[in-house]
Formats: C-alpha cells, structure tokens, sequence
C-alpha cells in the first residue's frame, strides 16, 4: 500500500495513470485498508493530491502467480481526479474444464476464463474509507435494503491464548461420587504439554464447540473445555475461590503453570501483567453462558446453526467460531434462517475476502442489518420455524428436503427485507456465478 501512493507521488504527473499489481484485500480489510482507500496523497498530514481508482481486475481465482497463494488484483489509479462511486470492478474466473498453465498467452487465458463486470463502493455510505461492495449493477439496487448496522452483537468464542493442550478436554468416565476422569487433547496443539489423566470437579467443564464441529443447520460439541473465567470481570476466578470449591481443577491448572505464565497472546498477557490469575482466558462473558446462540465459523465459508445445551449445560464455542446470544430458541432459530439466507451470504460475499480468514468474523452484523426477533411477527417466526425443519432435514442427511426449506427460507427473508422476487432471483443468479 506504502509503495502504491510513494510511485504515485513522485513518478505520476497530474492527470497520469499506474496500473499497480496489488492484494485484492486492500478492498476489504479494514484497518490499514482504510487508510489506503482514501484515495489521497498526504504530506506531513496535508492533502496534496487526489488518487482516483479507474477500475480494478480481481484475479484471485486465476491465482496467477505460480507457487503463491496470494490474492492478487489489479489497479489502475489516476492522479489529481477525485474519488467517483461506483468504480468498474472486474472479476476474473476460470471456465469448468478449461485450464492454462503459467506459460499460456494472453489470448489462451481469456479463452478459458470469464470475467464478470461488477461495481465497487463502499459498504457505508457515511463512511468511504469503509470496505468496498463489489455487486453486479442489478444487485447494487437491491443490496442497501439489507445493508445497516444489526440490532445483534457477534462475539468471538472462547480464546485460550494458545494453551488449548490444557484446557481442552476428552471425558474418560464419570464417578460415583461426581468426579469427572479427564484427559486433556494435545494432538495439534500449538503449545505442547504433556498429556495426563485426572479426576476434576464437574462444575467447570463445558461442552466445547470446536470450528470443525460447525455445519450449515448443524452444530455438534466433539470435546469439553475447562472453563475458570469469571464472565462479569472477564478474567480467572479469584484463586482462593478455586482452592476452596474445586481444589483438584486448581491443582491440575498448576501442573502447567509455568506453560500459562508465558502465553503470547496479546490479550492474555496484558491481563496477567495486571495481577490476573495465571489461568486466565480471553473472550469469555456473560454471553458465552448464553443458553441459545447462532453459530458460525469466522473462516471460509459463512455457514450458521444453532446451539444449545448438551447435557444441561450451554455449549462454549472456541475462538475460531462467532456466535450470538439469543433469549430463546426460536430467536435463535430466527436468526440462523437469516444468516444463512442468501440475501445476508450475498451481502457478506459482496463486502468481505469471501475464503479469507476473517470472512466471518464479527464486523458481519456491523453492515448486514437483522431487525430483533419480534413473535409477533409472523415472518420472523415462519423464519424461526423453518430453521428448526431445516436442522432436522440437515440431522437426517435429506439433502432434497433440506434445498425445498432453503428455498422458503430465501422467499421469507427476502420479504423480510423489502426485496422483490426479481432482487431475490438476481442475487441467487449473482450467488451461483460467483461460485462458478
């Protein structure tokens, strides 16, 4: 980004252009992408020149450089014109069954892709610094319906600063007299410790929602997390609270002391650094007991579900994983019916590096707006209730039954954001062709 405006500056003359290669999340991360879409050449904090974006080439698909797995664009500026919405944005995509190699020509390449000729402006129409919507002219109409700040807050899950070896958990057996016999999941670990077997207090262990355990209209624990955060203060219990109600968790945690003390993670150490106990986590409150959340993972693929209790007790998701709190199933239900709806996966798709690692991450429900579930309403609880039948099509493997719900679903949420049968029809379109 540095280098892009610096060869502006000094090499482009007034009304010049440069064609630049770039990453294509210049567009759609925030942060230092902000600063970058400005689109304005500063000199000790004065604005000296304008740097128009002409049109850009999204050629992440082709991944046109060998042995890289960058996301590579192309961007074409002009100096001295001011910044004009939308900006021509055309992405590049291979044709199925068509290939070329690294050594094709020009014309070879354009033979075996297709290009898609998009708009680029910003999600928020008051801020335009804000990551860019890249959409087809048609669907630029349809998509400021559903654009707008949520009336739901997404969280990440529980973070462990790296040291899931010790709070990650396998249940062995459970006791006669309560006890639970654990054994603690190393395979994987970034931070290794040993393994061991140890008998510990229930009250703290929680099942565990891990990114892998997260599906479309499915969401499964697969292990259980040792859970010694307070949600109110958001760090450890107090240590003479453990010693006196559950001296054998206090015991097994400072087995791995040393370990704890010296996690990276940049939220942990700050709080350890402030007196916290040594077993501290990070990105627990009171929403992560939620007794209902929508789910989804922050990686790839934005694909929702509902969670609940398994066994009386709220399931935690980890970090990797966002989630909602929700009052009551069927605003859960609600809510997971929306964000997998097309309507909100083209929104995403349009503003977020769709595959990126942050796709979905919680700034979703900043830009994508989803009104509070009202029983009342009768669309939001024909939502609610098509949710519930697609978790039981998705339980049951009847992947027919489960597209006819998705479909009504699609209708209800359309209605539901003002959309016409068209609108819905050319986002669905716009969907299928963004997948090829």
């Amino acid at each position: 980004m540095l280098m892009t405006f610096t060869v502006a500056d000094r090499l482009l003359r007034s009304d010049g252009k440069l064609a630049f290669v770039i990453t294509q999340s210049v567009f759609k991360t925030r942060g230092a992408g902000q600063g970058f879409r400005q689109f304005q050449i500063m000199h000790d904090g004065r604005w000296v020149a304008d740097l128009a974006p002409v049109h850009v080439d999204d050629m992440v698909k082709l991944n046109p450089f060998e042995g890289a797995a960058n996301r590579t664009a192309v961007l074409v500026l002009q100096k001295g014109k001011p910044t004009s919405y939308p900006v021509p944005y055309t992405v590049w995509q291979k044709n199925r069954g068509q290939r070329f190699t690294y050594d094709s020509t020009l014309s070879e390449v354009e033979a075996a892709t297709r290009r898609r000729e998009l708009l680029a402006q910003p999600v928020d129409p008051n801020d335009r610094t804000s990551p860019w919507l890249t959409v087809s002219k048609a669907a630029l109409q349809a998509l400021p319906k559903v654009l707008g700040p949520s009336d739901y807050q997404a969280h990440a899950g529980a973070y462990t600063g790296g040291a899931n070896a010790v709070y990650w958990l396998q249940i062995v057996e459970k006791r006669p007299d309560g006890l639970l016999v654990v054994r603690n999941l190393t395979e994987g670990a970034k931070i290794r410790v040993p393994q061991v077997t140890e008998c510990l207090e229930p009250d703290l262990i929680y099942p565990l929602l891990r990114g892998r355990d997260v599906q479309r209209w499915r969401a499964e624990p697969s292990a259980y997390i040792l859970m010694v955060q307070d949600p109110v203060t958001r760090r450890g219990l107090d240590q003479n609270t453990l010693q006196r109600q559950y001296p054998r968790t206090l015991a097994y945690l400072q087995r791995f002391e040393s370990v704890l003390r010296k996690r990276s993670s940049r939220g942990v150490s700050d709080m350890l650094k402030k007196g916290a106990p040594f077993y501290t986590m990070f990105g627990v409150g009171e929403y992560t007991f939620a007794p209902w959340k929508v789910v989804w993972t922050r990686l790839a693929q934005i694909q929702a579900a509902v969670a609940g209790h398994q066994n009386n007790r709220p399931v935690v998701p980890q970090e990797t994983v966002t989630l909602v709190e929700c009052r009551a199933k069927s605003e859960a239900h609600y809510l997971a019916a929306l964000v997998n709806s097309s309507p909100f996966q083209f929104a995403a798709i349009s503003y977020s590096q769709e595959g990126g690692k942050s796709m979905g991450s919680m700034h979703l429900l900043e830009h994508i707006r989803i009104p509070r579930y009202n029983a009342k309403n009768p669309t939001h609880r024909r939502l609610a209730e098509l949710s519930k039948q697609a978790h039981r099509a998705a339980q049951a493997g009847d992947e027919k039954r489960l597209r006819k719900i998705e479909a009504q679903i699609n209708r209800q949420a359309a209605c539901l954001w003002g959309w016409t049968n068209a609108e819905l029809a050319e986002i669905e379109q716009s969907l299928r062709e963004s997948e090829g």
